[in-house]
């Protein structure tokens, strides 16, 4: 599928992008582009790789223009750009709107113009009951995916999307903020002990994107089914690894958090399919025609069951400490505190 192909990742430089961006340079792929605004982190990129294969771009997905540059001759698209962090979206909404709503808008409408075969678009758990600012401006996100899925044929353009639980040592993600306080000698900052999330590595993250792009269909939300942890575990887990004394704190919930998330609502499950390892929900093709939803309804709603991080298999401490050491950038803050 991808053999000389062109492959665009809009966010190309955050800690996803660059997981994605590893997976396909192993590939027979002919050019990754790398689309993002941070020219210090693609000189960074630039200087680590090395590689003939890559090209960057810099522009802006709020910026239409620079979007329709950079996707002369693409093939395939990864839509990863984003504002992804709760608190900042939660103070400055109008931010979130800009580039999670409003630049997935323009990427899909600069792909579409340029004739690109596949869009995947990258969302989060935090879209499904969406309580803060950042999961809402996904949640519109996904509802600006289905709609361009609807207006244009599928033999012209494919567009489908991912949706994904806490990805472990992802960028602002709360392992190394918990490694960060180890070492600086600091107890863990704990919100609410019983707190759920699910937890994936960057590689399982990455084989959603890859499943995506082979089995999507346009207008579907691609799900990964994932292991889920209380927060206790998980700090207690890294504390037993690195051998950690200080413990844990407990500080409260913040701005905009969830007891748990959600990775498929329960009206969601009506239209989704069992893969197996994944969830494939089916896109919502009704019209605007009304008038037979005030006299016919939907007898299979007594059925559903949402798929949360409380309901999934949940790790215990020892699981934990396992996954974890699968993770390479574990493995190298171990390292540095055996030899600092």
């Amino acid at each position: 599928m991808f053999k000389n192909k062109v492959l665009l990742i809009t966010g190309g430089t955050g800690s996803f992008g660059n997981a994605v961006l590893n997976r396909f340079l192993e590939s027979n792929i002919g050019e990754i582009r790398i689309f993002s605004r941070d020219e210090k982190k693609q000189d960074d990129m630039r200087h680590f790789y090395h590689s003939n294969k890559i090209k960057y771009y810099i522009g802006d997905v709020r910026n239409i223009e620079s979007l329709k540059e950079a996707f002369c001759g693409v093939d395939y698209i990864f839509h990863s750009a984003a504002l992804k962090q709760v608190p900042s979206c939660e103070f400055f909404p109008m931010e979130a709107v800009k580039t999670n709503i409003i630049g997935t808008d323009n990427v899909l409408t600069a792909a579409i113009e340029a004739g690109v075969k596949k869009v995947i678009c990258l969302s989060t758990d935090k879209a499904a009951y969406p309580i803060n600012a950042m999961g809402t401006s996904k949640a519109m996100m996904e509802k600006v995916m289905a709609a361009k899925a609807r207006m244009v044929s599928e033999d012209k353009i494919q567009i489908c999307g991912t949706r994904y639980g806490n990805v472990a040592c992802s960028r602002g993600s709360v392992i190394p903020l918990f490694v960060e306080q180890m070492k600086a000698g600091e107890p863990l900052t704990v919100t609410k002990p019983e707190m759920t999330r699910f937890i994936m590595t960057l590689e399982e993250a990455v084989e959603l994107v890859i499943f995506a792009f082979l089995e999507g269909k346009s207008g579907d939300i691609l799900v990964q089914k994932a292991p889920a942890c209380t927060i206790k575990t998980l700090a207690l887990a890294l504390c037993e690894l690195f051998s950690y004394k200080e413990g844990i704190k407990i500080i409260g919930m913040r701005h905009g958090e969830k007891m748990y998330e959600t990775l498929l609502t329960r009206e969601e499950s009506l239209l989704s399919v069992d893969m197996g390892n994944y969830y494939r929900i089916l896109p919502d093709n009704r019209d605007l025609n009304y008038d037979i939803y005030f006299t016919k309804g939907d007898k299979r709603k007594g059925r559903a069951r949402e798929y949360n991080s409380k309901n999934a298999a949940q790790l215990g401490v020892e699981e934990m400490k396992e996954k974890l050491l699968n993770i390479p950038y574990i493995m190298k803050e171990l390292e540095h505190f055996k030899n600092p």
